[in-house]
């Protein structure tokens, strides 16, 4: 480990106060900080800040600016208890890190909001201090600014008083500096309280109806409420303020006592709002108020732990969700959006283990790996629940907050206040999971009469097997098969006397809640499915998800696949549909989308949506339910692709209906409808009617709506008017580029287009945007849209000469195989896949 600021100077107080002035763009800033040195030559961290003197009880001391390793060496006149001040200067930018900027316009002006965002290493932009998670410190901020009458200003803490234009704030608890946190500006709010009398605000700009604001009040209130109870230890700030920031890179950020938000991920028309909408508000906010436990009252010690934070706090939000809306059945969504992203990405050789090493601060971006740190690492406290039970992890967890509050930790600190609590040897099991890349297939065989599993790792692509082995849970709905496989193979007895004695096929993974895929031989494959209406809607994904990732890993054949589609077809479960069209789906890029293999193709969606589409229809009925609610799109967008004359015109006619109003078309068909119109239907004055509402509206929802059918675009000139507005940041904010990008790379015709523009501009996105936690999206969407040989060495002529740059080269490295492995299945098993699809419809 390299050494830490941290090891020379460990800060007790921090006495901030900074000057912004937004009209001139400038800061002006002075740093009390007191602590103990450990030597005369210590160090605190700045990057691009000008320091204008360092003093020690009032005297000048000797320091030198290292802005390679963004810090301050400064010399002490003796170790020991110490005060050092610091004076210094610095720009308001418009990077989105640091003290910075939101831009939005209200009534035709355009203001802005002034907000912060410190993880992973941008409070140093901002202040200098020792910037890393163990500094934990306490912080009296004082901030002035250029005030205007009516503005309001939010900090970590309530306001303690204001003097001469300055805003004191109360002192914070211990804090680790990433966590700090500041907002001002002409903003609206609403306010509540806990039955502990913590006072819960939202915040917004006045440019969004006040209406916008009351599902995440009222999910931040129930969730504070819940996490007292189930933490068993009461929140310890006296506010909980959600702020959504009109630019803002990351989708939400922990801040304690004032959590940020980007706006689409808080605010959201309850009048018009789908269930994935709000589901998609209420996990985001469930997440970060789980942080305010996990994360911020005891932090990861280093960002090598960074799992430990973002791992629980993306179960718990699933856990606090259950509570709060039963109804949303939401543990379904997981198996549909955080199970499918694990499994996929970790397939992968090379990818990241939850636990990585990391060392240079321009490389802790890159482990921000949504799949592994958040998805997989979610999927394993969910086995770690499943086999401890909610008593267990209670108790745990109340005697992990207790001994590390204020404080930080490590991952082995989790395992052993588990362990305490349950008596089992929780990190001997976890370890397996969390140390090392990857997940096991395992396989199960009935051999000589006997019923047998074999475990090894399983690949997407090329790969070097190393022969890793895991400690599983298995969920077996058999009583022989044990609670943990620890061994490469075990033999679990007489195949038929165990399938007498069961009365049912032999199943693993039972839930789906293990990080594992299961591999049947045909027998016991053939006994699943003589009994697949007898499996709930879980099972049925996971059968779907387990064989879709076998034929992509060359372990089955994946034209098996297309047979399997017409048996899930008439399913009411929204997840199993879930299921089925990302498998129907796939088979796209097998085909020839203007000969008879795209015709045939066409005609398979047909017979799978056509019934469901004329069940369902496209008007939500009061009397339906949320599965029905959730299929639909899947059926209609799948019967808009079969070019289905009839959802062709329905869809049209629609548009047309509402065309003067087309904000208020129902939230879950809007997407489709406007897809259809530009895709069917687009001309230079449609798109210039959807690019001004998009610049209009400040609905989230509809704003993405828009983009989306904008990239829908199918002739070369209005792709590239579509993709001449991606540097206009007063028309797309830098923030949303990256999802134009996304949406405009799933149309085939405009793909190439894009990805010359993003190529030639690569200059402008890295200076606008590199080394921000997200900019790695670019490269994995581009990836994600790449399927042919050519495509691939493109994409290495590109990125290749880039993997040396610092938070880029594991995701260039990953993306490289992933494109590879998908280019060689599309290959060999294209004549396969057409084959069996044309046998289908003929």
């Amino acid at each position: 480990m390299s050494k830490r600021l941290l090891d020379d100077f460990v800060p007790k107080n921090y006495q901030i106060f900074v000057d912004i002035n937004r009209a001139n763009k400038t800061i002006e800033g002075q740093v009390t900080m007191t602590g103990h040195a450990n030597q005369t030559q210590v160090a605190v961290n700045q990057k691009f800040l000008k320091i204008d003197s360092v003093q020690v009880d009032g005297n000048d001391v000797d320091y030198q600016v290292d802005d390679d390793n963004e810090k301050v060496d400064i010399t002490l006149p003796a170790a020991g208890d110490t005060t050092v001040v610091i004076k210094y200067h610095t720009a308001l930018t418009d990077t989105m890190m640091g003290i910075y900027p939101s831009y939005y316009q209200l009534n035709g002006q355009k203001q802005e909001l002034i907000g912060t965002q410190f993880e992973t290493t941008f409070a140093r932009q901002a202040f200098p201090l020792i910037d890393e998670p163990a500094a934990k410190a306490t912080f009296d901020m004082a901030i002035k600014f250029d005030e205007k009458p009516g503005e309001t200003i939010i900090a970590n803490m309530p306001e303690d008083h204001e003097k001469d234009g300055v805003h004191y704030f109360q002192q914070t608890l211990r804090i680790s500096p990433y966590l700090v946190a500041f907002a001002f500006g002409d903003m609206q709010k609403k306010l509540t309280e806990t039955k502990s009398g913590v006072q819960i605000g939202v915040f917004a700009t006045k440019a969004h109806k006040p209406k916008e604001l009351d599902l995440a009040l009222d999910i931040a209130k129930r969730a504070i409420e819940f996490y007292e109870d189930f933490y068993q230890t009461p929140y310890p700030l006296p506010h909980s303020y959600q702020l959504a920031l009109p630019d803002f890179s990351a989708g939400a950020m922990e801040n304690w006592g004032l959590v940020t938000y980007r706006e689409s991920y808080m605010l959201l028309d309850p009048d018009n709002a789908t269930l994935p909408q709000k589901e998609h508000v209420a996990t985001t906010v469930t997440h970060e108020l789980a942080h305010q436990w996990f994360g911020d009252l005891v932090t990861m010690n280093w960002w090598d732990d960074l799992w430990l934070n973002e791992s629980f706090a993306n179960m718990m939000e699933y856990v606090c969700v259950d509570h709060l809306e039963p109804d949303w059945k939401i543990w379904e969504t997981f198996q549909t959006s955080e199970v499918p992203m694990a499994l996929q990405r970790d397939a992968i050789d090379g990818v990241q283990s939850v636990h990585v090493e990391v060392e240079d601060p321009a490389d802790i971006s890159s482990i921000f790996d949504s799949a592994i740190v958040y998805a997989k690492g979610s999927r394993m406290l969910v086995m770690v629940r499943s086999l401890l039970g909610d008593d267990n992890l209670r108790k745990g967890l109340k005697l992990y907050f207790d001994e590390h509050k204020y404080h930080n930790a490590k991952g082995d600190d989790l395992w052993n206040a588990l362990s305490k609590a349950s008596g089992m040897d929780i990190g001997a099991i976890m370890h397996s999971w969390l140390n090392q890349p990857g997940f096991p297939v395992v396989s199960v065989m009935v051999e000589n009469g006997h019923l047998k599993l074999h475990q090894e790792q399983f690949f997407i692509g090329e790969h070097e097997d190393k022969g890793r082995l895991w400690q599983i849970p298995l969920n077996a709905n058999y009583d022989a098969a044990p609670t943990i496989m620890k061994d490469a193979d075990l033999d679990l007895g007489d195949y038929q006397d165990l399938r007498q004695k069961n009365g049912k096929p032999f199943r693993l993974n039972v839930g789906n809640n293990s990080h594992f895929i299961v591999k049947y031989d045909q027998t016991l494959l053939d006994d699943i499915m003589a009994h697949k209406d007898d499996l709930d809607n879980i099972a049925q994904l996971q059968l779907l998800q387990d064989l879709r990732l076998l034929a992509e890993g060359g372990q089955t054949n994946y034209a098996g696949l297309v047979d399997l589609l017409p048996k899930f077809a008439q399913s009411k479960s929204y997840i199993v549909n879930s299921g089925l069209y990302q498998i129907a789906n796939s088979l796209k890029h097998f085909v020839d989308p203007n000969g008879q293999t795209g015709a045939n193709l066409r005609q398979l969606f047909t017979q799978l949506s056509e019934s469901q589409a004329a069940r369902l229809g496209w008007d939500t009925k009061s009397s339906e339910g949320i599965d029905d609610q959730l299929t639909r799109p899947y059926v209609l967008r799948a019967a808009l692709y079969a070019q289905n004359a009839d959802a062709e015109k329905i869809a049209h006619q629609l548009f047309t209906e509402n065309g003067d109003n087309l904000s208020a078309l129902s939230a879950a068909i809007r997407p489709l409808v406007l897809d259809n119109e530009m895709e069917h239907y687009g001309n230079a004055d449609l798109l210039a009617k959807l690019l001004k509402l998009y610049q209009e509206s400040t609905d989230p929802a509809f704003k993405m709506d828009l983009a989306n059918a904008m990239c829908m675009a199918q002739d070369p000139d209005l792709i590239k008017q579509v993709i001449s507005q991606f540097e206009q940041t007063d028309v797309i904010k830098p923030q949303d580029i990256r999802y134009w990008y996304h949406f405009i790379l799933d149309n085939p015709t405009a793909k190439p287009i894009a990805w010359d523009w993003f190529r030639d501009q690569w200059d402008w996105l890295w200076e606008r945007l590199g080394g921000d936690m997200e900019f790695s999206r670019f490269i994995n969407d581009t990836a994600s849209a790449f399927y042919t040989p050519a495509e691939l060495n493109e994409y290495k002529d590109f990125f290749g000469p880039k993997e040396s740059v610092p938070g880029l080269g594991r995701d260039i490295k990953m993306d490289i195989r992933i494109i590879a492995g998908r280019a060689k299945l599309i290959d060999s098993e294209k004549d396969a896949v057409n084959s069996a699809v044309a046998k289908l419809v003929h």
